[in-house]
């Protein structure tokens, strides 16, 4: 069993030093929660609805130097694993990424291989598919918010080995989290799905994080305003089985020599 946790949080457009104060707080509640796993949403350093480039570069850092990302090094270095989205500089441009810390050392980023509307603006596109990493004994995928609307993407993290699939996310749309329960199930994977609260300009996000296990069933739900920390234990040995009938095995059933127009 493993302790997985969400902050479900609320950054302020831009406002870093308000932002890097809530990850503390978040930090320091999920510490006393006893959780060994913790989500983030996407963007929490620096806030999504951005109006202009230079908005989004002035407020991303870089990884795993940058204040924010200390602050989940650190939190990390107690044997834990913190998975949370980032706004990120580097020398090429801007990627909206998702930086993954584990016993004090920068394991992995996973940069937005789809973007959303205004994003494809402000951010460089990824180019490498998205991870599995490991912490004890379980295999963990990352994925970010828009992603979900890509079956591709939670299924190479299924073939890759994934039981958990962590995601970070600024959902806007009703019916995402609806979505990730669909992506659970065909994967035979639980997913984690961290997004965040409040308004920012013309977008309203919807809360309403949330953990599902591989047959689809809802562990645990936030409501569309809290901010906070909310943790469950699940055992993600569980992903493991891929049979969903006696005769029907997720993986082992595809056929890939019919679905060559995907690529």
């Amino acid at each position: 069993m493993i302790r997985i946790g969400i902050g479900q949080i609320e950054p302020r457009l831009m406002d870093c030093e308000h932002n890097v104060q809530q990850l503390k707080d978040i930090l320091t509640e999920a510490t006393s929660s006893g959780i060994e796993v913790l989500v983030l949403p996407e963007l929490c350093n620096s806030g999504y609805a951005f109006d202009s480039k230079d908005e989004a570069q002035a407020c991303a850092e870089s990884i795993p130097e940058g204040e924010f990302s200390q602050n989940l090094r650190e939190w990390s270095k107690d044997n834990r694993l913190v998975v949370a989205g980032v706004c990120e500089k580097t020398s090429d441009g801007l990627y909206n990424s998702a930086a993954a810390f584990r016993q004090g050392k920068h394991i992995t980023t996973y940069r937005k291989v789809h973007l959303f509307n205004l994003e494809k603006d402000w951010f460089l596109q990824g180019t490498k598919e998205p991870p599995v990493i490991g912490f004890r004994q379980y295999h963990f995928g990352i994925m970010v918010c828009w992603d979900w609307v890509f079956p591709e993407m939670a299924r190479i993290l299924a073939i890759k080995g994934a039981q958990v699939i962590l995601h970070p996310a600024n959902l806007v749309l009703a019916y995402c989290q609806n979505a990730m329960i669909t992506r659970s199930i065909e994967n035979g994977v639980f997913s984690v799905t961290a997004n965040r609260v409040g308004q920012e300009r013309e977008l309203s996000f919807s809360g309403k994080s949330q953990v599902v296990n591989p047959k689809g069933k809802i562990l645990l739900k936030m409501n569309e305003a809290e901010v906070g920390v909310k943790w469950i234990d699940i055992e993600p040995i569980i992903a493991d089985s891929k049979m969903l009938t006696k005769r029907n095995h997720l993986l082992k059933d595809r056929r890939p020599d019919i679905y060559k127009k995907l690529i």
